[in-house]
């Protein structure tokens, strides 16, 4: 992802311990789970083509995969299945509890003795659990296609990156147009200023209020706040470095140019709230009914959103697309030029009870979703997402995964992910809460995020 920016996640056993284990929480991420008797158009799947080889001394060997990304639980299952009918194998997808925590779930199963061969864990869960429970996965073949998007821990490489995801500001074309009577440029817009400015045309316009935001804790506590690490410098090291800095007290949060920035930004997103009467009211459905419907041009949020823009009415062929979280008035400034995408799920193997040979066929199950043809078409036609594997030459097909798939190639996106505490999206999502309800002042939430972090020296 980011051109200066395309690094590893180098963690060492520091962060491990700092991070303990976000708690699995899909933070929007995840939609409901599929509806089995709902009727969903699906991109047809050749599978007369299939070079992979097949390793036949796997057959009829069983593996478990635990799943915590609730929307494509269906698409894994039919990948399951297309893949043991090829190798034999056979793979169980096991669908964590809505409401639970994926962390939770697999440590309770590693202590009843009985972990999955495989799990779907955020990239923090992975990091907690990765030298004690997780195989070495560092020289697997694949690594090579993903270069920029692994994470490592102390050197190594415990998972697959499953998926990239990013977020920043969605915004409908057509609406756009619509409203102001002319075509609309994305990329005419690089600034704080200018986004304001497009802003007040629409309201003057007649959409009194064109933005969404969403007044959940996960969104204001991790997609919002968290661009003050990530924006550092883009780079998931310089996220760590910020985050150690503010820990320590070395960083002086009142000083600190990314969070005045970014409070600016937050500002022009209060103000032109369609909910601003009462923001934390707002209905998380009804704010993709609106933007479908043109009562809004934006809506702060991911590509992992579409399932809810889509059930509101949206077309694959629509022009949604992403423009950045805008922090400043300069167009030379990274952060208002890309977008944050991130490998935002890994599959970590287990590395303690699985046999030898459920290891192995883990192993070809992987490497059959980055190198079969098959494999490779239903990681984005079947599950819809973006893989992070240069070899895969599917696109996504709805619009907001493909602008995050377009903006990833040109080098229009930023890797960051900032490692924070378990508990920093509810307690300081709470306080970005209260900022945005008008209940506290900038100073009272700056003295509640250093407040948070001195918590955790």
């Amino acid at each position: 992802m980011k051109r200066k920016a395309v690094s590893c996640i180098s963690l060492g056993l520091s962060f491990v311990l700092l991070s303990a284990a976000l708690t699995g929480c899909t933070f929007g991420f995840a939609s409901d789970p599929d509806d089995p008797n709902e009727v969903v158009r699906e991109d047809p799947i050749d599978t007369s083509v299939d070079t992979f080889q097949y390793d036949d001394s796997l057959r009829g060997t069983k593996i478990t995969l635990l799943n915590s990304k609730a929307e494509i639980q269906v698409a894994l299952e039919k990948m399951s299945a297309e893949y043991e009918q090829k190798s034999g194998v056979h793979v169980e997808v096991m669908p964590v509890t809505d409401g639970d925590s994926p962390y939770t779930r697999v440590v309770s199963l590693y202590n009843s003795g009985n972990p999955p061969t495989l799990s779907i864990l955020d990239t923090t869960d992975v990091i907690a659990l990765a030298e004690e429970k997780a195989a070495d996965l560092s020289e697997e073949a694949w690594t090579a296609e993903a270069e920029g998007y692994l994470t490592e821990v102390n050197g190594k490489v415990y998972s697959f990156p499953l998926c990239i995801e990013g977020r920043g500001i969605i915004y409908n074309k057509a609406v756009i147009e619509e409203t102001l009577g002319e075509s609309f440029d994305p990329d005419s817009i690089s600034t704080l200023g200018e986004f304001t400015a497009l802003l007040e045309r629409l309201s003057a316009a007649g959409m009194e209020r064109p933005l969404s935001l969403a007044k959940e804790d996960w969104s204001l506590g991790a997609h919002h706040l968290q661009y003050i690490y990530e924006t550092f410098d883009g780079t998931s090291e310089g996220a760590q470095e910020i985050i150690s800095q503010i820990k320590t007290g070395a960083r002086d949060l009142h000083s600190y140019q990314r969070l005045d920035e970014f409070l600016n930004a937050f500002d022009v997103l209060k103000k032109y709230n369609v909910s601003v009467k009462d923001p934390l009211g707002a209905d998380y459905d009804e704010m993709a009914i609106d933007l479908a419907d043109g009562k809004t041009a934006f809506w702060f949020n991911g590509n992992w959103a579409w399932p809810n823009l889509s059930e509101a009415g949206a077309e694959s062929e629509d022009a949604y697309g992403f423009l950045p979280y805008f922090l400043n008035n300069d167009p030379e400034d990274f952060a208002n030029k890309m977008i944050q995408a991130s490998p935002s799920k890994q599959v970590m193997l287990d590395g303690k009870v699985a046999s030898e040979k459920e290891q192995a066929a883990a192993k070809e199950f992987l490497n059959w979703m980055v190198y079969s043809e098959i494999g490779q078409q239903m990681m984005v036609k079947t599950c819809n997402i973006i893989p992070p594997f240069r070899n895969n030459p599917y696109e996504p097909g709805d619009p907001l995964s493909r602008d995050i798939y377009e903006k990833v190639h040109e080098g229009r996106a930023f890797n960051a992910s900032a490692v924070v505490p378990n508990d920093h999206w509810a307690v300081l999502g709470a306080a970005m809460q209260k900022y945005l309800a008008g209940r506290s002042d900038r100073q009272e939430l700056i003295d509640s995020i250093r407040t948070y972090w001195n918590s955790q020296k």
